[in-house]
């Protein structure tokens, strides 16, 4: 799969979080998230295990393993059941992996 930029809409999951699936295989899917500065995503876990990387903006990561600001450049993972959550300091744009794929991220 080979994914073209394209002006498909982007799929609002919460509150100022919006998401755009940009390719998947069998076992990963590759995903772009844009936060509303000031959105916030609630302490959750899920099986999938999640790399992921800052293209723009400041994001505040916080649960089991505590907090951490990052900023552009930075990259994280979470391992699958890990509890974690996200605040968005600023407009911002990620980059993230999910293995195994998200159905539910799925278009």
């Amino acid at each position: 799969m080979i994914y073209f930029p394209d002006d498909k809409p982007y799929r609002e999951l919460l509150p100022g979080v919006f998401m755009k699936p940009l390719a998947w295989g069998e076992a990963s899917m590759l995903v772009e998230f844009n936060l509303k500065q000031g959105a916030r995503i609630p302490e959750h876990q899920h099986p999938h295990e999640q790399t992921g990387y800052l293209v723009s903006g400041r994001v505040r990561f916080f649960g089991a393993a505590g907090e951490q600001i990052v900023e552009p450049g930075c990259s994280w993972s979470f391992l699958g059941a890990q509890v974690h959550g996200a605040e968005a300091l600023l407009e911002s744009v990620l980059v993230e992996v999910f293995s195994p794929v998200r159905q539910d991220y799925l278009p």
